[in-house]
């Protein structure tokens, strides 16, 4: 795998990813942040050395590079799931190749559905801490020791100071930010009743199918995270409906408005 990565990064440098300040990886139904983004290269996927493919249709499958409020940066429009057949290990290879690059920060967001019944969809949640119910973990394997300590702590997942700087920006700017819990199941099923009361009895408040094998790779490589929820839909066990995969787009797209301020700031401050 080291190899693997190296290889790609070796091609991303030849065709201009020169030392890239900040990583960002946009969720489902997130990428309007690309437009603010003064891009200079930009390749599907499938032109990457060993780059996995994106299957979901929703996710655009590009890797961007180029300058947002002064800092060079790299963004995946478009994620992996292990849903999507994908092994831990190549989900979570994009953000080996970033942290190769050069990137110092990483920034995630994606789309959750709420089991806070104080909180609504349309808004966002500022991830603290995190729940993996995922099948597998990709520091899993003799192959992940090559990016460092396998037994990585996690006590403090998520990065503080980016985290108290959000925080910071969303009250100044009148964003309401929830702050919780992340539960990351396999899916791509979504849960049932019985599912959603016991996820929140383990103490989640979010639940989500991505974000939190990126966190664990980025732990590992010393990498400081922050991660945002767009929340998606409200999972009441109690008042369930069946959910559209179009409204949960919908919903996320009206929320990037406030998550663009949110990441556009933190970068500038950084």
């Amino acid at each position: 795998m080291i190899e693997k990565v190296s290889e790609a990064v070796k091609f991303l440098k030849e065709k201009g990813f020169e030392s890239p300040e900040v990583g960002i990886i946009l969720g489902t139904g997130l990428g309007a942040l690309t437009d603010q983004i003064s891009i200079e290269h930009e390749f599907v996927y499938s032109n990457i050395p060993h780059f996995p493919i994106a299957t979901v249709e929703f996710h655009k499958g590009k890797l961007i590079y180029g300058t947002l409020e002064g800092k060079k940066v790299v963004a995946m429009q478009g994620r992996f799931h292990y849903y999507e057949g994908h092994s831990m290990a190549q989900v979570v290879f994009p953000v080996r190749v970033m942290q190769q690059l050069g990137i110092e920060k990483l920034i995630i967001s994606n789309a959750g559905g709420c089991m806070n019944l104080d909180w609504k969809k349309g808004e966002l949640m500022l991830i603290e801490d995190h729940i993996n119910l995922q099948p597998d973990n990709p520091l899993r394997g003799h192959e992940a020791s090559a990016f460092g300590q396998i037994f990585t702590d996690m006590s403090s997942p998520y990065d503080q100071d980016m985290n108290e700087r959000i925080t910071a920006i969303s009250n100044d700017r009148g964003i309401k930010l929830n702050k919780g819990v992340y539960v990351s199941v396999a899916g791509p099923s979504l849960e049932t009743k019985a599912e959603y009361r016991f996820l929140r009895m383990i103490g989640a408040d979010v639940v989500g199918m991505s974000t939190v094998p990126e966190v664990i790779a980025a732990n590992q490589m010393g990498l400081p995270v922050s991660a945002i929820s767009v929340l998606t839909d409200e999972c009441d066990p109690e008042n369930l409906k069946p959910v559209d995969i179009e409204d949960i787009i919908a919903t996320a797209k009206n929320a990037e408005k406030e998550l663009v301020i949110l990441i556009q700031e933190l970068i500038k401050n950084l």
